[in-house]
């Protein structure tokens, strides 16, 4: 048997996003009283000693009396990144065959 809680649960509306080994969901869903809200959750898999693996989530709730300023502050900070570091992704210390000419060793 479903309890409310259940039902209020649903998705209403979702969307993925994948990104490496991180995956992104951001899902509409509804509140007891009908009114919907936002959750965006975060995967990320992680492999084990065995090569099995296993994912850690981890999820923010965003209802709409919050949607205004989460959007305004969520911009503004991705124009502060833009504009400090440009667009260009800089991950190449984060591969694993990265080598910056510095021997660690020495």
């Amino acid at each position: 048997m479903l309890n409310n809680l259940d039902l209020n649960q649903d998705e209403i509306f979702s969307k993925v996003l994948r990104a490496g080994r991180r995956t992104y969901f951001f899902d509409v869903r509804e509140t007891k009283a009908s009114d919907y809200y936002l959750t965006i959750t975060e995967s990320k898999k992680f492999t084990n000693e065995d090569d099995t693996y296993y994912y850690k989530k981890h999820k923010i709730y965003i209802y709409k009396e919050d949607f205004k300023n989460f959007s305004d502050f969520l911009n503004e900070t991705m124009a502060f990144i833009f504009e400090n570091r440009g667009q260009e992704v800089i991950s190449e210390r984060h591969q694993k065959n990265y080598s910056s000419g510095v021997n660690p060793n020495s």
